[in-house]
């Protein structure tokens, strides 16, 4: 596979997601989407990487913090969500409205 095979798949991800996180309502559906975007840039950068110095292992460690982040991050989003839905019963972005700051 070539860097224009990586950057597609990594164009499509990115384009499902952003498709998903601006045209669904309910909050579980748009960190789906936000964590999809998020994939998209790491394959990206995966690539990137692989490409221009493969011989080093920087991209790879860089590749696995941002996974390790990402994944805590959705965690403590559905921890927010669970919290949340349990207090006021809201499970869509209208009726969360209010959290704004």
């Amino acid at each position: 596979m070539n860097l224009e095979s990586f950057l597609l798949l990594a164009a499509a991800l990115f384009s499902v997601g952003l498709y998903g996180a601006l045209s669904q309502q309910s909050i579980v559906m748009l960190m789906m989407g936000l964590e999809l975007m998020i994939n998209a840039v790491l394959v990206a950068g995966a690539a990137f990487w692989f490409y221009v110095a493969p011989g080093t292992a920087d991209g790879q460690v860089l590749v696995l913090v941002a996974v390790t982040v990402m994944a805590l991050e959705m965690a403590m989003g559905f921890a927010v969500l669970t919290a949340l839905f349990r207090a006021r019963d809201v499970d869509v972005t209208d009726s969360a409205e209010d959290l704004r700051g």
